[in-house]
């Protein structure tokens, strides 16, 4: 039996141990956006550093973060064989109302096939499979096929800014030959997806203000400027009645998407109706002349996911109002450049008696893999071995800021291939993870790893890649 093969058979024969593991993890409410959370934070980055060691790392060491701590640990025993950076993120979105959970969304519950909790898909069941592939391997052989630099974020759901920081300034865990990240999906189980591009993203807030306090409905309204009213107007026009973005200059960068690639996604890429399915709509909306799929990959968008006021549903005209903007960014659209003119179009705007304010939170570029990066063949032969095909390559409408960044700053290749589903229900109540694509993900990280000792070459002292 081959080294791969052993390290498959060591990985079935201790799924309860992962399975265990992954329950450990996601009882951690690790909530980046809540500072009540820094001490859920923190000790779950001390237990990752400890699961990190026990599976066989070394150098493992857990890092201050802005918010929250990155942990990193490293396998070096190959030299002349390249450097694997995998990166996961162990922080959550918040639950939402908890209502809507059918059971403690960090006490996991497991029904069938699935395992309910948050985290469960994004991203901790998925960094759990790299943390059973490698524990696979240096149970068995004693080593990896390839030279390994793992990290774990804690600030993924909020743009990441400790390693975004890291990456700017050449920090050394960061160097690699190249990038493994599984924080992606799959069309269905047995169909994989490496996606060849992610949208960027800019993160800004709209905050308005008008009198100087909230002020008696009866009193004043009618008679003042409203700052929520504004807003309301400010937000509705951000589209025209189409659908289609009204923000002048917003277009100019955004490529037409070619008939072949149009042609290609028609017969690769889900369905109008099972795209719409877990959102459970009957009709799409948004820019015209495109697919649904087409509009969460090859096109921008601008989301408003939040509005608020001062007034918070008293009788009152509110002296502020704000909303949270999502803007989604495609290839060759540069943040600053559409926050520029996202300003302009408010600024312009702003009715009488209304100050008005854009702050933008965050921002990270589109990213696109080079399709001919050794990488890709590499998560071919892995996903033929595993699941007797070639991965489907299509676009994400998901940003992943260090992913891009990386990208941008180092010039390194990275492969996104996930084990999520469509209805995995991220970002949502209910999340839940497919346990098989955990277990069937573990054989394809075992696999992938041989892949890329042979079909990625180490950088040279110069820092150009040689690449079959």
């Amino acid at each position: 039996m081959d080294a791969a093969a052993e390290a498959v058979r060591h990985a079935r024969a201790h799924r309860g141990r992962t399975l265990d593991r992954l329950t450990r993890l996601l009882r951690y409410p690790t909530v980046s956006a809540d500072p009540r959370h820094a001490k859920d934070m923190s000790a779950c980055a001390t237990w990752l550093a400890r699961t990190l060691r026990r599976i066989g790392l070394a150098d493992v060491t857990v890092y201050r973060g802005r918010v929250a701590p990155v942990v990193t640990g490293v396998w070096q025993g190959r030299p002349g064989r390249p450097t694997v950076l995998v990166y996961g993120h162990y922080d959550v979105q918040p639950t939402g109302p908890l209502s809507a959970w059918a059971s403690d969304p960090f006490r996991s519950a497991r029904v069938g096939p699935h395992l309910y909790a948050r985290g469960a898909s994004d991203d901790k069941g998925q960094l759990m499979a790299h943390l059973a592939a490698i524990e696979a391997w240096l149970a068995t052989a004693g080593s990896l096929p390839v030279n390994l630099r793992l990290v774990l974020d804690g600030e993924e759901e909020i743009g990441s800014p400790t390693l975004i920081s890291a990456v700017s300034r050449g920090w050394p865990p960061l160097a690699a030959d190249v990038a493994f990240v599984s924080d992606t999906w799959m069309l269905r189980p047995g169909s994989p997806v490496l996606v060849t591009g992610l949208r960027g993203a800019v993160r800004a807030r709209l905050e308005l203000s008008g009198p100087a306090t909230d002020l008696h409905a009866g009193a004043f309204g009618g008679a003042v400027a409203n700052p929520a009213a504004a807003l309301a107007r400010l937000v509705a026009g951000l589209h025209d009645k189409t659908g289609r973005i009204a923000v002048a200059g917003f277009y100019d960068r955004v490529r037409t998407i070619a008939g072949k690639e149009r042609d290609r996604l028609a017969r690769a890429a889900p369905s109008d109706a099972v795209m719409l399915g877990p959102a459970q709509v009957t009709a799409g909306h948004g820019e015209p002349g495109f697919s649904a799929f087409e509009r969460v990959t090859h096109r921008p968008a601008i989301v408003v996911t939040n509005l608020s006021g001062s007034g918070q549903g008293r009788a009152v005209v509110p002296a502020r109002a704000a909303a949270d903007l999502n803007v989604r960014l495609v290839a060759d659209q540069e943040p600053a450049t559409v926050a520029q003119a996202l300003w302009r179009h408010f600024r312009v705007r702003m009715p009488p008696g209304v100050r008005g304010r854009l702050t933008i939170m965050a921002g990270c570029p589109p990213y696109t893999l080079d399709p001919c990066a050794p990488v890709v063949s590499a998560v071919n032969s892995a996903c033929r071995k595993v699941y007797g095909r070639d991965a489907v390559q299509l676009p994400s409408g998901g940003s992943i800021p260090f992913v891009s960044m990386l990208a941008a700053v180092r010039r390194t290749d990275v492969a996104l291939c996930g084990f999520g589903l469509p209805d995995d229900r991220v970002h949502s109540a209910n999340e839940r993870l497919y346990l098989p694509n955990l277990f069937h993900g573990t054989e394809l990280c075992i696999e992938l790893y041989r892949q890329l000792a042979t079909e990625v070459n180490r950088t040279d002292q110069a820092g150009v890649s040689r690449r079959r």
